[in-house]
């Protein structure tokens, strides 16, 4: 056996290690667990430190069934859209004490200026682009509920966003899971270079989105705005 054979062998039983210890889980666990960390990284100021992409992708890999698959996605929705929901609630009722608070301002005053600006030019379009924006995607949130947008049309934008965002990351989790499994079964040594390869694949498609969805939205970012941060949706944007 050469060694990019051994290697290959040593990198699929680690894989294979990891991912029986997330199918042992079992559904429902793994399930809960992405939801809940999707939804504290979707809360206010919880998503810089809680990687709920990663956790989505991991728990992801566990998917055999169609069953499966549609529970977590539905989950990561849920879970999305209920921590955003929070951080809007938040920003609606102490919006002003919390940007004025030591994790506050250690944001920057930037930061903040840059979500208001971004809402009052974009309004619920910024909310939707805002889910795949690293950063700006945490404090959005709260931003909105600083301002006059309604909840009906704060969720009415968030909810796309979630799905699509789910969808995208639940698909390749377990894509990747299934692809790797099946080389495995076939004895095949490099089943976790596949597996390692997609992964990474995903990712640098995903930070290539994030990375051309700033650079569109720049002018809007770069604009901090009057200080008005009134949310109202622009005239041609649909309710």
């Amino acid at each position: 056996m050469n060694p990019f054979e051994a290697f290959g062998t040593w990198l699929s039983q680690g894989i294979a290690w990891v991912l029986d210890l997330v199918v042992a889980i079992g559904p429902v666990w793994s399930t809960l667990i992405a939801t809940a960390g999707i939804f504290l990284e979707t809360s206010l100021f919880i998503g810089l430190v809680v990687p709920g992409d990663t956790i989505v992708v991991t728990a992801a890999t566990a998917v055999q069934d169609p069953v499966h698959f549609v529970a977590l996605l539905v989950a990561v929705i849920v879970g999305t859209l209920a921590g955003q929901s929070v951080g809007f609630a938040l920003g609606r009722w102490w919006g002003p004490a919390i940007r004025g608070s030591r994790l506050g301002r250690r944001l920057g005053e930037r930061t903040w200026d840059s979500a208001a600006g971004y809402i009052e030019r974009r309004g619920g379009v910024a909310v939707f682009v805002s889910r795949f924006l690293p950063v700006l995607h945490a404090v959005m949130p709260v931003t909105v509920g600083m301002t006059t947008m309604p909840y009906r049309r704060f969720i009415a934008w968030a909810t796309p966003a979630a799905v699509l965002w789910a969808t995208a990351y639940v698909s390749a989790g377990t894509f990747a899971g299934v692809a790797f499994r099946d080389l495995l079964v076939r004895g095949l040594h490099y089943a976790g270079y596949v597996f390692a390869g997609l992964i990474v694949l995903f990712f640098i498609a995903v930070w290539l989105v994030k990375r051309r969805l700033a650079r569109s939205e720049e002018a809007a970012l770069a604009e901090t705005g009057d200080g008005r941060m009134d949310g109202d949706v622009r005239d041609d944007e649909p309710v």
